[in-house]
C-alpha cells in the first residue's frame, strides 16, 4: 500500500490545487471532506464539458481513501466521463498526491465514481447533447 506510482501518462489533470492548513481535520491529516469537493469539483468540470453547460451532483457511487494528504502535497485529479445516459453523466475520478522535494513521490491517494445530471436554466434536467 506505500507502493509509489508516477501521475497518468498522455492525461492531463482536470484540477490541480494544494491544500493549506486551514484543510486540516483534528489529527493534522488533510480533511476527507475537504478532498471530497475537490473530487465534486473535477468530476463536475469534466461532466459540464461534457453536458455543453449546467450540472448537478446526484449520487457519488463510492469513494476510496488510500492514502492520507497532508499540507503542501500537489493534488492532481484526473476525471474521465465512462457513461452518458438520457440525462445523466458518470464521472470517474482519480486523484493522486505528489509529496516532497527534490525526491518527489507520487501517490494514488483516492478515486471515486460520481454521477452528475444536466441541468437547464430552470435547474431541471435536460438532454445531453450528441457528441
Amino acid at each position: 500500500m506505500n507502493e509509489t506510482q508516477q501521475l497518468p501518462l498522455c492525461r492531463e489533470p482536470v484540477l490541480r490545487i494544494q491544500p493549506r492548513p486551514a484543510d486540516v481535520n483534528m489529527h493534522g491529516d488533510i480533511f476527507g471532506g475537504w478532498i471530497m469537493a475537490q473530487v465534486d469539483m473535477a468530476g463536475g468540470i469534466a461532466a459540464a464539458k461534457r453536458a455543453r453547460g449546467r450540472v448537478a451532483t446526484v449520487a457519488v457511487k463510492e469513494f476510496v481513501f488510500k492514502h492520507p494528504v497532508f499540507v503542501g502535497d500537489v493534488l492532481s485529479l484526473y476525471a474521465e466521463v465512462v457513461r452518458v445516459g438520457n440525462t445523466s453523466i458518470t464521472v470517474q475520478v482519480e486523484v493522486f498526491a505528489e509529496r516532497g522535494i527534490p525526491d518527489t513521490q507520487v501517490y494514488r491517494v483516492t478515486e471515486a465514481t460520481l454521477t452528475f445530471v444536466a441541468v437547464g436554466e430552470n435547474r431541471k434536467p435536460r438532454p445531453v447533447p450528441a457528441v
